[in-house]
C-alpha cells in the first residue's frame, strides 16, 4: 500500500491517525462486551475505518452525513459523547433513540448525522433531500451518504442517483465495497466491473478508490467536495475494501476462504497507515503508545458513565406521545367572500395559500409543472413561483418522497403529488419506514405531505382507482386526510401544511369536477382530526368519508331515512368523540367506505363500537364497503363493484331492527 502525503501537514496526518484508531479500539471493547452479554448487536467496521473517518474529517460541521451499519468513524469524529453511544447501544433512556432502536439505528440533528434504517437504499435519497436544501438556499454546502455493495441492487440507488443527476444535486454517494453482501459475494451482487461504471448510466462522475489507504480517501474526498460546493453536482465514488468480520457477529465469516481473509488483514488501514506515519517519522512509538492510553481512558471513564446511565422509564404515555411530533392547533377561520368552486379548484387554491405563506414550501411530482399536472390542479404554478418551487420529477416515486423527508429537516415545506395514488406503493418503504417512524425513533419530524388523487367511479380500471387508505391507517405516524366537499379541501389542505407530521391528503378524483360548494377567498384552515355530523337524525348513524359522504347523502334522501351523517374527515386521528356521540343517539351505525371490505376502516371503526358503545346499540354494526377484489374497468362492473350498490340493502337491514 503506497501513501502519499502531497502537501498535507504532520497535524492532519495525526489527526486521520488517531481518527481510525479511536472507533477500532471502540469496536475492540464492544465486542468484548458483546460477549459478555451487555449490548445485544453488533456490527463491525473493522479494516473499512478509513472511508468513514476521511468523509467525516471532509465535510464541514454544518454539512450532513448519512451512515451505515459500519461507519463508526462517522460518529467519533463528528464529536458524539462516547457515553451517549454506549447507552444507546445498551437500549438506556440516556441513548438517542431511548431504547427504541439499536445499534446504528439513531440520528442526531445537532451532529448532523441522519439515523439510518435497515432498508440500504432510502439513505441515498434523504441526503439528495439534503443537498437540493443546500441549492435552493444557494448555499455551497454539500451531503454525503454510505451504502454497501449490495444496496447497489436496490431500486432506490438507482431512483436517488437518477433525480440527484437530473437536478445536478451537491451529493456525494460513497459505496462500500467490502466483498459480501451478509454471505453473498459480489460475483452473485453484480456483473459490471466496477461499481462506479453505474455513475456514466447516470450521467454523474464517478471513482473507484482503494477504500483501505486512507491518504488516497481523503485527497479524492477533498477535491470532490471543494468542487462540487462551487458546482453542485452529484458524484458516485466506490471505495473498494473489506468486511473482517461477519454481517454481524452472530453470522461469522465461515463463508470466507481463509486465504481471502489472510489477504486482506495485510492491507488493514491502520496497520499500513501506521507504519507509514512511523517511517515517516510523523509519530513516534512512544507517541502512539500514549494515543492508545489516552482512547483506553476515554473509553474507560464512559463506559462507567454509561453504566449509570438510567434504564428505559416504561411510561405508555410517553410512547404514544411520541409517535407523532407535538403541535397545536391554531384554528383560522374564514373570513374572505364565499364562491362556488369545483373539488379540484379548491384543492389548487389551497396550493396556492400555502405557496403564498411558505417561502420554503416546495411541491414536486409528475408533469406538475407546465403541464399543471394530469388533473391541471397545479397549472399556471411556475409562473407564480418558478421552476425551483414547483418541480418536475421523474418516475420516481420512492426517491422523490425520501428527497421530501431530507428538505424537511432544513426547514422547507415539500409536498409530493402521486400522479394516482395508485402509484404511491412505488414509495411506500419512505413512507411507513421513514416518514412515520422517524419522529418516535430520533425526534426529528416529517413535515411532509403527500397528495393522493384517489378513488373509483371513473371508469380507470384496477391501476388508476384504488382506495388505498387502509394500507397506511395501520402505520403509527402518519396522518390521514380525506374531504368530501370543496370548502373542507381546501381548509384540510392548508391544515395538513400547517401540521409538522407527515399527512397523506387523499382527493377523490370522480369528485374533481363532478362537484361544486361554497369556498371561502383567502386563508384559511380546517382542524385535522375532527369529524363533521353533516345531517341530524334520529334512526341511525351512517359513519363514512369521501365520496361515501355523497352516496350516504343521496340514500337517505332517496329513502326517508332520519339518519345522523357523520364525516369523518380524518382517518388518522380517528374523532372518536363525534363516533360515540352519534351512536350513542341513534343506536344503530353502518360504516360505509369505498375501499374494499376486508381490512378495511370499517373494521377498525365497527370493532370500536362494538367495544365501546355495545349497551348503546339496537341493532348491528353495518359495514358497506366495495368487493373485496380489484377495482374492475367495465362501466357494469365497476357499479356492482363500488359500495353504493350494497348501501340500500344495509339501510333497511338495520332500519328493521
Amino acid at each position: 500500500m503506497e501513501f502519499k502525503r502531497k502537501d498535507l501537514s504532520d497535524e492532519l496526518l495525526r489527526e486521520l491517525y488517531t481518527a481510525m484508531l479511536r472507533p477500532r479500539m471502540i469496536e475492540e471493547k464492544m465486542l468484548s462486551l458483546l460477549r459478555q452479554g451487555k449490548i445485544s448487536k453488533w456490527f463491525s467496521g473493522i479494516g473499512q475505518e478509513a472511508i468513514a473517518v476521511s468523509a467525516a474529517i471532509v465535510l464541514e460541521e454544518d454539512e450532513w452525513i448519512f451512515p451505515m451499519h459500519r461507519n463508526l468513524g462517522v460518529f467519533t469524529v463528528r464529536g458524539i459523547p462516547l457515553s451517549s453511544m454506549f447507552s444507546q447501544w445498551q437500549g438506556k433512556a440516556e441513548g438517542f433513540t431511548k431504547g427504541r432502536d439499536r445499534s446504528f439505528h439513531f440520528g442526531t440533528k445537532a451532529h448532523r448525522i441522519w439515523g439510518m434504517i435497515s432498508h440500504l437504499g432510502p439513505q441515498l435519497s434523504l441526503a439528495s433531500g439534503i443537498a437540493l436544501a443546500h441549492k435552493l438556499a444557494g448555499e455551497k454546502k454539500l451531503s454525503i451518504a454510505f451504502t454497501g455493495e449490495g444496496g447497489t441492487s436496490e431500486g432506490e440507488f438507482h431512483e436517488a442517483l437518477n433525480v440527484a443527476s437530473v437536478w445536478k444535486l451537491p451529493v456525494i454517494f460513497i459505496i462500500e465495497n467490502n466483498g459480501y453482501g451478509l454471505s453473498t459475494p459480489v460475483s452473485e451482487q453484480y456483473a459490471c466491473k466496477s461499481l462506479a461504471d453505474r455513475g456514466l448510466g447516470y450521467g454523474m462522475k464517478s471513482h473507484s478508490v482503494d477504500g483501505n489507504n486512507v491518504l488516497e480517501i481523503y485527497a479524492l474526498l477533498s477535491k470532490v467536495a471543494n468542487e462540487i460546493r462551487s458546482n453542485p453536482e452529484p458524484v458516485l465514488i466506490e471505495c473498494r475494501t473489506f468486511r473482517m468480520r461477519g454481517h454481524e457477529e452472530a453470522s461469522g465469516t465461515k463463508y470466507v476462504p481463509q486465504e481471502l481473509m489472510d489477504e486482506w488483514a495485510q492491507k488493514d488501514p491502520i496497520m499500513n497507515y501506521r507504519n507509514f506515519l512511523l517511517d515517516e517519522k510523523v509519530l513516534e512509538s512512544e507517541e502512539i503508545d500514549n494515543i492508545e492510553d489516552s482512547i483506553k481512558k476515554e473509553i474507560k471513564k464512559e463506559l462507567k458513565i454509561a453504566e449509570k446511565a438510567t434504564d428505559v422509564d416504561i411510561e405508555l404515555h410517553t410512547e404514544l406521545r411520541d409517535v407523532f411530533a407535538p403541535y397545536k392547533h391554531i384554528q383560522v377561520d374564514a373570513s374572505g367572500p364565499l364562491r362556488n368552486l369545483r373539488f379540484v379548484d379548491a384543492v389548487s387554491e389551497g396550493l396556492n395559500e400555502v405557496m403564498k405563506k411558505w417561502d420554503k414550501a416546495v411541491l414536486m411530482g409528475q408533469d406538475i409543472a407546465d403541464y399543471g399536472g394530469v388533473f391541471k390542479i397545479t397549472e399556471g404554478f411556475i409562473d407564480r413561483y418558478g421552476l425551483d418551487r414547483v418541480r418536475n420529477t421523474p418516475l420516481c416515486e420512492s426517491a422523490v418522497i425520501g428527497i421530501a423527508l431530507g428538505m424537511s429537516m432544513k426547514s422547507y415545506k415539500p409536498m409530493v403529488e402521486m400522479q394516482f395514488a395508485d402509484f404511491v406503493s412505488c414509495g411506500f418503504n419512505q413512507i411507513v419506514n421513514n416518514l412515520a417512524k422517524i419522529h418516535y425513533r430520533w425526534g426529528h419530524n416529517a413535515d411532509v405531505v403527500i397528495r393522493m388523487p384517489t378513488g373509483g367511479s371513473v371508469g380507470a380500471g384496477p391501476f388508476h382507482s384504488q382506495s388505498n387508505e387502509a394500507w397506511f391507517a395501520h402505520t403509527p405516524g402518519l396522518k390521514i386526510v380525506y374531504p368530501s366537499n370543496p370548502g373542507d379541501a381546501k381548509g384540510l389542505l392548508i391544515a395538513s401544511f400547517e401540521d409538522p407530521n407527515p399527512v397523506l391528503f387523499f382527493e377523490h378524483k370522480a369528485l374533481y369536477r363532478s362537484l361544486e360548494g361554497d369556498v371561502a377567498e383567502g386563508y384559511y384552515n380546517t382542524e385535522i382530526g375532527k369529524a363533521k355530523c353533516l345531517r341530524e337524525g334520529n334512526e341511525l348513524s351512517i359513519i363514512t368519508y369521501g365520496l361515501g359522504v355523497h352516496w350516504a347523502v343521496d340514500a337517505v334522501k332517496r329513502k326517508n331515512i332520519d339518519a345522523d351523517i357523520l364525516d369523518l374527515r380524518t382517518i388518522v386521528p380517528l374523532d372518536y368523540e363525534a363516533i360515540e356521540s352519534s351512536v350513542r343517539k341513534t343506536g344503530k351505525a353502518i360504516v360505509l367506505h369505498e375501499d374494499t371490505l376486508f381490512g378495511g376502516i370499517g373494521a377498525e371503526i365497527s370493532a370500536y363500537i362494538t367495544e365501546h358503545l355495545f349497551e348503546s346499540l339496537d341493532g348491528p354494526v353495518i359495514r358497506v364497503a366495495s368487493l373485496d377484489t380489484p377495482i374492475p374497468f367495465n362501466s357494469a362492473l365497476e357499479k356492482q363493484f363500488l359500495a353504493n350498490n350494497r348501501l340500500d340493502e344495509a339501510l333497511d337491514k338495520l332500519k328493521a331492527y
